[in-house]
Order: C-alpha cells, then sequence, then structure tokens
C-alpha cells in the first residue's frame, strides 16, 4: 500500500508556517464538503482533520460559498490548503496533487426538451446556465463551439429564472434538484471528468512532496473512501492511483 513518509519538521513548517494548519473549504460542491460554515463535514474536512493531526498542529477552516471563492480566498488569506478540481486556470496559481474523487459535469433540461443527449447541447441557440468559476465552467468556456454560457452566482436559478435550455454542473448537485423539481430530467452521460484535489501554495516544494503522498494513502488505505461513505456520497469515486 502506498505509504506518506514521516513527518519531519521541515514538512510542518511548509505546509503549516503559522503553526496551524489553515484549510479553504468549499461549501458549495456537496460531494465535497457539507454541514456549516462554524463546523464543516465531508471528505474534505475528514482530509484536512487528517493531515493537520499528522502534522501535529491544530486545523483552522476558513469556508466559502462557492470554487470561485474559495480559490480567490486561498489566494488572498495565503491559506495553506485548498480543496478544488484540477483545472488549468487553476494549476498556474496552485500546487495540485493528483485527484481524490472523480465526480462528472453533466447536463439539466427541462422534461419536454428537444436535447436527448450531450452532443445535442452544443447547437446554436441553446444557453446553458452555469455557476460562474466552477470547474465546469471554466471546462466548458475552453470546449463549447456553438451554445451560449451564461455564467452567474447560480447556474440553476438562472437556468430556472430564464427558462434557458440547459444548466450544467455536478452531478450529485443536479440530481438533488431533479428529485425535488418534476419539470427536470438530467441527459444520460457526462459531458466532463471533474477531478478534485487537495492544493497548496506554490513555492511550498517540500509540503507539496508530502501531500502528494498523503493523498495516495488516503485513497490506497481506504480513507477517502470510508469519507464518503459517512457524508453519504455513494456515487462519488475515489480517483485511481497516480
Amino acid at each position: 500500500m502506498s505509504k506518506a513518509p514521516a513527518v519531519t519538521p521541515e514538512i510542518v513548517k511548509s505546509l503549516a508556517p503559522a503553526g496551524k494548519l489553515q484549510v479553504a473549504i468549499n461549501l458549495g460542491n456537496i460531494v465535497l464538503a457539507q454541514g456549516t460554515p462554524d463546523a464543516p463535514g465531508g471528505i474534505t474536512a475528514d482530509l484536512a482533520k487528517e493531515l493537520a493531526r499528522r502534522l501535529g498542529v491544530p486545523v483552522a477552516f476558513t469556508c466559502f460559498p462557492g470554487a470561485g471563492e474559495a480559490f480567490e480566498g486561498f489566494q488572498k488569506q495565503n491559506l495553506d490548503i485548498v480543496f478544488l478540481a484540477i483545472e488549468t486556470v487553476r494549476a498556474a496559481e496552485i500546487d495540485f496533487t493528483a485527484p481524490y474523487v472523480i465526480i462528472e459535469g453533466v447536463y439539466m433540461v427541462w422534461k419536454d426538451s428537444a436535447l436527448k443527449a450531450v452532443a445535442d447541447v452544443d447547437k446554436p441557440g441553446i444557453r446553458i446556465g452555469v455557476t460562474k468559476r466552477a470547474a465546469y465552467e471554466l471546462y466548458l468556456t475552453r470546449t463549447l463551439k456553438n451554445a451560449t454560457l451564461l455564467r452567474t452566482d447560480d447556474g440553476v436559478a438562472s437556468f430556472v429564472k430564464d427558462k434557458l435550455e440547459a444548466a450544467g454542473g455536478v452531478k450529485q448537485s443536479l440530481v438533488a434538484y431533479a428529485r425535488t423539481n418534476p419539470d427536470v430530467k438530467l441527459l444520460d452521460g457526462g459531458f466532463m471528468e471533474i477531478r478534485q484535489a487537495m492544493g497548496t501554495q506554490k513555492g511550498r516544494a517540500v509540503g507539496y512532496a508530502y501531500l502528494k503522498a498523503f493523498i495516495e494513502e488516503m485513497k490506497a488505505s481506504g480513507f477517502a473512501a470510508d469519507a464518503l461513505k459517512r457524508s453519504n456520497q455513494p456515487d462519488a469515486s475515489v480517483a485511481p492511483p497516480e
């Protein structure tokens, strides 16, 4: 089994230079985090607590309502750890581990929609509601050729309010919404694989090397799978070994 090396004072200083592990948590993704800003739970909180335990330092959570805010807050506040999907734009600013969880980006449409498959969505005249700065928004910005993206603070809300043709988002969140709204459905299949990873600030080479090994151990040992089960996220998949 993959196992992280023993923690050294250099690793602690690199990952928690302030003497505590300062962690950015995105409460906008229900697969990764649940609970409240004062008491976040889920796999990201569990991983952060385990890392802090190994480093021998307290953990301090700073929670954000979405991925874009978590990315910005992580940088502006010089936090130590962030949990985000690996994306080209973000990787220029953050050193990411390999993914620990893989989730799907999917489309939601109206029940009577003429859109039947993922390939139908990227057509002229199709408007897609997405949450700005989410991983799937960044991906669709790069890859869509014909459809129009409408970026707001809540892609699903804009889809409903403005009667858009589709909404893009994390599968689990859209499934939960569709359960409460009989007028919508999810298209079969996903448009992307969202690779969720742990990240730290650039320039922390010693800590970053440890963080990569830590994530591999968390996957191999069953810790990540158990954390998903505890937080009732059975549809999310633990990423394969790197």
